[in-house]
C-alpha cells in the first residue's frame, strides 16, 4: 500500500483485510501458546498501511469487541472497544467464514480439573452492553454465528465446564471444613445422564442442597445461553436451591456468577423453538 499517511481517513477494504489478518494471526499464536510482541507487529503494520500506532491499536481493540460480542476469545491486551465501521464487522465475518476452526475454542483438561481450587464466583453483570442495537452489521453477525447455539452444541465445552464446577464445589466445601459434604457432591449429568433439570448436586456450608445448572462459554459474561423447558420448570419447583451457574471466559481464565430464581428477574427469556406433532 506504499506506507502513505492515511491518518484521518476511513479504513478501506484492503486495510481492513490486513488488520484483521494480523489480528487473527496473533490470536492463533495466543491459542497455541506461542509468544509474540504486539509492538513489533504494530510497527510492521504502520509501515505497511501508513496508519499511526494508536490507530492500529484501537482497530485491534475494535476487532476484540466484535469477537467478544459473538462469544469468542480475543487477544490479550487488546481490551474490547466499540465505535467501529460496519466494514470492520464484515471483514471479521469474512475471515471467520474461511477459517471456521476459529469458532471452536481451544480446550483441554487444563480448563477443567483444578481439584484443589474453587472458582471465583462474582456478581452477575449489572450494566448490560446492547451495542449491537446501534450496529446493524454486528447484529447480523451475532445472529449468523449465534454464540448461545454454538456453546449449546459444543459437548466438550459443556462437559469440561460441568467437571470444573464439580471439583470447584468439592474444593469450596473442603476449604470451609465440610469434607463430609464435599464427598457427597455429585456430578449428576455425568452419573445419571441429562434430564434431572440440573448438572451438579452440591451443598451450602450448612448442608442445604444446591442444584447447579452449569452454562459454560468461552465468551464474556454477557454471552447469551439456552435454557431448556425442563430446567426452567425445575427452577420454578425448587426456587430455594436451584441456581444457574454461569461459567465464562472458559478458554482463558474461567470465572463465574450465579443466577437465582425467578429467572425472569435477571434474564430475558425468549421461546427459541417449538415441538411439533400432528393433529
Amino acid at each position: 500500500m506504499g506506507g502513505g499517511n492515511r491518518r484521518g481517513q476511513d479504513w478501506n477494504d484492503q486495510e481492513i483485510y490486513l488488520i484483521v489478518s494480523d489480528y487473527f494471526a496473533m490470536l492463533e499464536m495466543q491459542m497455541r501458546g506461542d509468544s509474540f510482541v504486539k509492538s513489533h507487529r504494530n510497527s510492521a503494520m504502520q509501515q505497511l498501511i501508513g496508519r499511526s500506532s494508536s490507530s492500529i491499536e484501537f482497530k485491534h481493540r475494535n476487532i476484540s469487541a466484535v469477537l467478544f460480542k459473538i462469544g469468542l476469545e480475543w487477544v490479550k491486551g487488546y481490551y474490547p472497544a466499540m465505535h467501529f465501521q460496519d466494514a470492520l464487522t464484515e471483514g471479521v465475518a469474512r475471515h471467520l467464514k474461511s477459517h471456521s476452526e476459529m469458532l471452536t475454542p481451544l480446550l483441554s483438561r487444563n480448563n477443567s480439573i483444578a481439584e484443589e481450587a474453587s472458582l471465583f464466583v462474582g456478581p452477575a453483570p449489572q450494566k448490560i452492553d446492547r451495542s449491537e442495537e446501534r450496529y446493524p452489521s454486528l447484529a447480523r453477525l451475532i445472529k449468523k454465528f449465534d454464540p448461545a447455539l454454538r456453546d449449546e452444541r459444543n459437548r466438550q465445552l459443556g462437559k469440561l465446564g460441568e467437571e470444573r464446577v464439580f471439583y470447584s464445589e468439592r474444593a469450596r466445601l473442603c476449604a470451609a471444613g465440610r469434607e463430609d459434604l464435599s464427598r457427597k457432591v455429585r456430578w449428576v449429568a455425568q452419573e445419571d445422564g441429562d434430564g434431572a433439570g440440573f448438572d451438579v448436586l452440591s451443598f451450602t456450608d450448612r448442608g442445604d442442597e444446591r442444584f447447579l445448572e452449569v452454562k459454560t462459554t468461552a465468551g464474556g459474561e454477557q454471552t447469551p445461553f439456552y435454557i431448556s423447558s425442563n430446567e426452567k420448570l425445575f427452577s420454578e419447583e425448587r426456587q430455594d436451591a436451584f441456581r444457574i451457574f454461569r461459567l465464562y471466559d472458559f478458554a482463558r481464565a474461567p470465572k463465574a456468577f450465579e443466577i437465582a430464581p425467578p429467572l425472569e428477574s435477571q434474564l430475558i427469556l425468549k421461546a427459541a423453538n417449538y415441538k411439533a406433532s400432528f393433529k
